[in-house]
């Protein structure tokens, strides 16, 4: 049996709790044992990357100890992350402790058995999908997944089997801009993607294998069904 620890966050669980709910209803479809460990948190990548060292260090510590309790524990098999920004941080958990002797050890552990959740999916497997999905969609990589933890394929490849069609985006090696002040700087152009619906990859696996509809898309499922029950009664 399969047993893994997921990282709620800090900002996604407040933003899109949705995220969270999908990911551990796919897993657990799959046969995966998840636990979110108490005292987990924060990963600590925005800290870390205002050059504030010391609070990075202490959210890495706290997610380490929890996972190191559960690995000592019941056991882990995998860290899962749905965050690819956390991701990146989290596997270089070992790297940024690499000179506490205390915490070294530990912490090179927790890198190595992190990942992100379409990489953890790509090796385990995905289901047969159970919705005809059928969906055309445009796969956006972050660039801490591209390019931070060198993540290409498996997403795309989950969305294919799941039974959508993948389409690039032109220049898609290029930043979103979230990170920076891009969004806040050039308002008009962020604001032709808001009017696009925009889904996390594990709630469309989750809808493909058997979850719920994801909620930004509903409207274009219900039309889809609508046009199919007025074909099937032409026919």
């Amino acid at each position: 049996k399969v047993r893994v620890a997921l990282l709620s966050g800090c900002a996604q669980q407040v933003l899109d709790p949705g995220i969270n709910e999908a990911t551990i209803r796919l897993l657990t479809r799959h046969g995966v044992e998840v636990v979110v460990a108490r005292k987990s948190g924060c990963c600590g990548a925005l800290t870390h990357h205002m050059g504030q060292e010391e609070s990075a260090h202490s959210f890495a510590k706290a997610n380490i100890g929890a996972w190191s309790r559960e690995m000592e524990g019941e056991g882990l098999d995998a860290v899962i992350i749905n965050a690819s920004g956390c991701g990146t941080t989290v596997k270089d958990y070992g790297f940024m402790l690499r000179n506490d002797p205390d915490w070294a050890e530990r912490a090179a552990r927790v890198s190595a058995i992190t990942k992100d959740i379409t990489e953890f999916m790509d090796g385990f497997g995905l289901m047969e999908p159970v919705a005809g999905t059928g969906l055309t969609l445009a796969y956006h990589s972050a660039c801490s997944m591209q390019h931070g933890q060198k993540i290409h394929e498996p997403p795309r490849a989950l969305l294919r089997k799941a039974g959508f069609t993948v389409k690039e985006v032109p220049e898609s090696h290029l930043c979103c801009g979230s990170a920076g002040t891009y969004n806040l700087m050039q308002p008009e152009i962020p604001s032709q993607l808001r009017a696009l619906p925009v889904v996390h990859s594990v709630a469309l696996l989750d809808w493909a294998t058997g979850g719920p509809v994801p909620r930004a898309i509903e409207p274009l499922v219900q039309d889809r069904s609508v046009e199919a029950a007025g074909l099937q009664a032409a026919e």
